[in-house]
């Protein structure tokens, strides 16, 4: 994993590029596109502070990026300037943080990692219709309890069955024998394809699915199967904090991932990403979009430049050793937040190479909980978890309020 982070002015320098390349809604004679720049009414193209901002250039440019670009051919040649970043991106992700082969992976900058995990299912769903004549009835989703809700959401507007499976409580891992149940029952329904989540940190746990154990028992039933690594939390992060990670496209069994940029990279929301190995895009071309040149393949459409343009400058700017230095000191504080609940006798879970550390409901009181805006893992029942994220603004001045609040409390209790 390597690439070099470059300069304030190179950025800027290759922003102006790429948005020169770009035709101008104000200096060009573009007048068949339903689409113009942003209402300078509210925003100003002229304010100075401009030249120092590319992204905010790039927003109020407001190029379009729909289809997908890695296919090839540009969707519209008016932004082929800002298009041509979100593909350098795409593959940067690829092959330098996800390990794939170069020139091996399609993708574009989704809305977040929801639309990314739709756009996995969407795909294979499409796949095992066309390639084996599939009904989508046979088509099962493989998940843990702990995956995220996009999953369900996707298998509600894809009418694919379910498949939800438990996890043990101490490691968060799915539970061999519950898997083992649940291909059987799938099977004696007349599910014979399977569509398998994985995830590299959970939304509430940061806990990581171990991949062969899952692959294994599949392979022993010789189950047809394509598997997504579901990402969205950990992308930007696991890969800098465990170098010895197999959750990438080394690993042949994994056909796609999702990132979120908008979680780890402190990028604006909206900027999710979509990683899946060439010739699968095209089970979701849309003949349809024949006024879109190279047609359209995501579930978003229309989606804004400026949101690659400010993942690619965010990478950029620091580089790999730069990001890589960035995410381990987020695990030393976390680590120095484990080392202190510890001693307090409190019960936790935390993968080691994640900034996730969930504390069981019983071990804090609701007051600290709801001071320090812990998140539950569930606001509909009484909470079992709560979960603190050691994210860029959680420094040691904040984790140590957190903890004097906790020893008070506990020394209360004992009293």
């Amino acid at each position: 994993m390597h690439w070099n982070a470059i300069t304030r002015k190179e950025l800027n320098q290759r922003i102006d590029h790429a948005l020169g390349e770009n035709a101008s809604y104000s200096k060009a004679e573009v007048i068949g596109t339903p689409a113009t720049y942003l209402d300078q009414k509210e925003f100003y193209p002229d304010a100075s502070f401009l030249k120092h901002a590319p992204f905010l250039r790039t927003l109020i440019a407001n190029p379009n990026h729909i289809g997908c670009h890695t296919l090839g051919k540009n969707s519209s040649p008016i932004f082929k300037g800002t298009q041509a970043i979100e593909k350098e991106l795409i593959s940067l992700c690829a092959e330098e943080i996800f390990a794939a082969p170069k020139n091996q992976i399609d993708g574009y900058v989704a809305t977040g990692g929801t639309e990314a995990n739709i756009e996995a299912l969407w795909i294979y769903r499409n796949y095992f219709i066309k390639e084996y004549r599939a009904k989508p009835n046979q088509i099962g989703v493989l998940f843990s309890e702990d995956t995220h809700y996009s999953i369900t959401k996707a298998c509600d507007l894809l009418l694919l069955p379910p498949l939800q499976l438990t996890v043990s409580g101490e490691d968060r891992q799915i539970d061999r024998s519950h898997l083992q149940e649940q291909l059987e029952k799938a099977k004696s329904e007349g599910i014979k394809y399977f569509i398998v989540i994985l995830n590299l940190s959970t939304t509430m746990f940061g806990s990581v699915d171990e991949i062969d154990p899952v692959v294994q028992l599949l392979d022993q039933h010789k189950l047809v199967f394509k598997l997504h690594l579901d990402a969205a939390f950990g992308g930007f992060i696991y890969p800098f904090t465990n170098p010895n990670s197999t959750h990438n496209f080394s690993n042949k069994r994994i056909s796609s991932i999702s990132i979120d940029a908008h979680k780890m990279l402190q990028t604006p929301y909206g900027t999710g990403i979509f990683l899946i190995k060439k010739g699968y895009m095209q089970y979701v071309t849309n003949t349809n979009a024949q006024y879109v040149p190279g047609l359209d393949y995501t579930l978003c459409g229309s989606r804004s430049g400026a949101n690659a343009v400010v993942i690619w400058m965010l990478l950029m700017n620091y580089g790999s050793e730069g990001w890589t230095k960035k995410m381990q000191e987020l695990i030393e504080r976390t680590d120095y937040l484990c080392q202190q609940l510890t001693e307090l006798g409190i019960e936790f879970y935390r993968n080691p190479s994640l900034n996730i550390v969930t504390i069981k409901a019983n071990q804090i009181s609701s007051e600290i909980a709801a001071k320090f805006e812990l998140v539950a893992d569930s606001y509909e029942k009484h909470p079992f978890w709560w979960k603190i994220v050691v994210m860029d603004h959680v420094n040691y001045s904040v984790l140590d309020k957190f903890l004097k609040k906790l020893k008070e409390s506990t020394a209360e209790e004992i009293n």
